[in-house]
């Protein structure tokens, strides 16, 4: 019995201590949440403008692409049309 008379409290004097570190603890981690929120906000906000930026230079790129093609195409059926017409020449004059 003397031994929980002793013992008690020490036991309630260190989860006093305990509990009020914890307390504390608690309060810098909301303040460091809430700051961290407000770096991902802004974040996000300048995210979305350099979304855009990126979406007109993907629009972009995509038509370049596009007008290369149609005129690589263009100069593809040009020369196959030039060489047909030599094959189509020389098996007329055998």
């Amino acid at each position: 019995m003397e031994l929980f008379d002793i013992l008690l409290p020490i036991l309630i004097g260190v989860l006093i201590v305990l509990v009020i570190f914890l307390i504390g603890l608690v309060i810098k981690l909301i303040n460091t949440v809430e700051k961290v929120n407000g770096i991902l906000d802004d974040v996000n906000r300048k995210l979305i403008k350099v979304d855009g930026l990126f979406d007109l230079i993907d629009r972009t790129a995509d038509c370049a692409s596009n007008f290369s093609d149609k005129i690589v195409t263009s100069i593809s059926n040009t020369i196959n049309k030039i060489f047909r017409r030599k094959k189509k020449g020389t098996d007329e004059d055998e």
